[in-house]
Parts: structure tokens; sequence; C-alpha cells
């Protein structure tokens, strides 16, 4: 997916190809989404993973997934590399897609109109796990930090919102709400304002000085854009290599800057809460958010056995687990569809048949494969249907 905030190098080098790419690489996608399914090898026809599995979704799929998510493959993998900050957005619960997703197809609104929100009527709950140092925005801050962190700032444009931060009895989505609400000659000076008074502040160092440095940043890519008033809302998270975020319905957050292996139920529904050219429902964006004041949910590995971790979460829809092959063979066992992506170095897989994986390649192995053998050298991560 070549987005504007993609990168021109990170995915180019993992796959082996020239660098710099000619466009910006910004997602890498494995699965059986409809707008972008993968597809086979030519040595076995090229047809899409969706096609594939439409052919027979038992022998592909199993039983398990047939019976909770029907005839489609419940999540798909992504490489998302990040040369650039992400909009502001959030993802909706399960019955509020299916209730937005039939409300636009009863308006007649076409899925590819600029306004349309709800593309398909499923949630979208994601994992990242960090192949490199990752940045990111996730949930809200306590609100005696946000107000610390926005009193800071010193800006006398600030006052009414921090009135608001102050005495309301709903803080953060009153704060919030007025933010996404303020007229725009209000809005435009207002963040000019922040803008410069976060450049300042960063310089400071001090807790919040990497927020501060995001506030000013964005500020001079979005002028006038009240998502960098509400970015010093939000949580400042800071991954390492192998530690991973989930993002459940309602939290609001944004990418800033990184690679990682991105897993998420199959859909494509974002409600956009700024930082963007496109568009914004402020109302059913307001619906949907969760404005607790909870941390950040981040997973640790899970020690599985030798050279095997996983990243468990709350969604029945996906798990993602690392692989590290060395010296010995590792043998998994098969329960249901599965993508295995191989992140570095080369790896056999051999059950039935066998396939050799290099750095961005992947993978489908269907759920009627008992098992298989994982030899070589590198890193794999294998993307399954969640045991909840």
């Amino acid at each position: 997916m070549p987005y504007a905030w993609g990168s021109r190098s990170a995915i180019a080098s993992l796959r082996g190809h020239e660098v710099p790419a000619a466009e910006p690489q910004a997602e890498l996608w494995m699965g059986a989404h409809p707008l972008a399914p993968s597809k086979l090898a030519q040595a076995h026809g090229g047809r899409s993973l969706v096609h594939l599995i439409e052919e027979a979704p038992e022998h592909h799929l199993g039983e398990r997934v047939l019976s909770r998510f029907g005839t489609r493959l419940p999540f798909l993998m992504k490489v998302l590399a990040a040369e650039e900050p992400l909009s502001l957005q959030a993802h909706p619960s399960l019955d509020r897609a299916k209730a937005g997703f039939e409300r636009e197809e009863r308006a007649g609104i076409p899925l590819s109109a600029s306004h349309r929100v709800y593309k398909d009527p499923n949630h979208k709950p994601e994992l990242l796990c960090a192949l490199e140092p990752f940045e990111a925005l996730s949930g809200f801050r306590e609100h005696p930090e946000a107000l610390e962190v926005l009193t800071a700032l010193g800006v006398p444009h600030l006052e009414p919102i921090l009135t608001l931060l102050r005495s309301s009895s709903t803080p953060l989505k009153d704060t919030f709400e007025a933010l996404m609400r303020l007229a725009d000659e209000h809005r435009a000076p207002l963040v000019e304002a922040v803008g410069a008074a976060a450049r300042e502040r960063a310089k400071d160092g001090g807790p919040h000085a990497r927020a501060y440095h995001w506030a000013a940043t964005l500020a001079h890519r979005y002028p006038g854009d009240a998502g960098v008033v509400s970015s010093l809302l939000l949580r400042h998270v800071e991954l390492a290599v192998g530690e991973a975020i989930f993002l459940p319905a309602g939290n609001l957050h944004a990418y800033l800057r990184g690679v990682g292996i991105e897993i998420m139920a199959s859909s494509d529904n974002v409600l956009r809460g700024g930082l963007t050219t496109k568009h914004v429902d402020v109302e059913e964006l307001l619906a949907v958010l969760d404005f607790d004041a909870v941390g950040p949910e981040l997973v640790k590995p899970e020690v599985v056995r030798a050279g095997v971790h996983a990243y468990r979460t709350s969604a029945p829809d996906f798990e993602l687990s690392r692989i590290e092959v060395t010296d010995g063979a590792i043998v998994a066992e098969v329960e249901s569809a599965e993508i295995v992506f191989c992140a570095k170095g080369e790896v056999v897989l051999s059950g039935a048949t066998s396939v050799t994986l290099r750095s961005g390649e992947s993978a489908f192995v269907p759920a009627s494969v008992a098992a298989y053998r994982a030899e070589g050298s590198g890193t794999l991560f294998r993307a399954t249907p969640g045991r909840s």
C-alpha cells in the first residue's frame, strides 16, 4: 500500500528490493481482505487467497473458524512502515460496526464515497509488534497528567480549553469534543501557538519531551488541525524491538514512526479524529471513543516453548506468534488456517509439501495440514485465529 506516510526503504530492504523504492511503501498486506487479497505464487496458479478459500472453505479454514467466522479468514497481517505520522483514529466495536454498516447501506452510500465511515460490518482490534524501535500515541492520559501537560505550555489561547479540563465532570470527553468542534477562526491560532510552545518545551527535556516534540512536528505538518492539541491528551508510547501493543475498540491512537508487524481483525473500518485531510465524522467518533484513562495495553510475549513466543490478547480473531528458528527444527501443530511470514533469514517449511521462505516472503498454511516443520535460520511471525 503506497500511502504517503510510508517508508521508501524499510519494506523494500526487508524484501531484498532496490532502495529507495520508487514510491512510499506503507503497508505489506497478507491475508484475504477483499480490498487487496494475497495471491498464490504463479506456480500455484496465481489465484487470490479469497478465491482459494471459497473453493474449499472447510479444507482451508477448518471447522473452528467456519463455526465462528463463516467462510472468511478472520485476520489480516501486515508489515507497517511509518516514516511519518498516521492520522488520529479509532475503531468500532463489533456491534457498532454492524449497525453502522447496515445504516450506511440502507442510506445508499457507495463504499467508495469519501464520507463513508463503515466499509464492512466487522470490528478492527489490532496488535502491533515492533520490528524496529516504534513510537505511538495510545489512549487518554489520566486527567491530572493531561492538565499538567497542557498547562505547562503557557499558551493564553488554551485558557478556555483548560477551564473545561479543570471543571467538567467528564473532563477528557468534553475537552476533546470542544477541540473537535472549534471554529476555524479559533482553531488555527490555537494550533499555531501550541505548536510553537511545544517546540520550546521539547528542548527542556523531562518526561513529556517526546510528546511535545511530536506536537510541534504535527503542527508543522498539519497547520490548523485540532488533532495537534488532542495529541497531547494521549499517552506517548515507545516500543523496543519485540515489544507489542494491543489496540481494542474505542482506543484513540496514532502511529508516529517505526516498523512493525501488525495483525488485526479483517476490517477496514477507521474513524479519524484529526491529523488528516480525510473525512472526520465527529458524532460517530465521539460515540465510539473510550475516554477512560486506561494505560496502553502492552502485550508481553509468552514463552510457549524454546524459540516460540505468543502475543495473546482478548481478540478472538487473531493471535500472533514469533518463532526464532536456529539450529534445530521447530514443529508447529496446525488447528486452523495460518499465515507465516519470514522477517529475517531463510527458513524451510515442510509438511505434505515444502516451501522456502526468505525475508519478506509469506506462506498460507491450510487447516488440513496437521503439522509442519520449520528449519533453517531466521525469524518467523505466525498469524492464527485467536484462542478465546
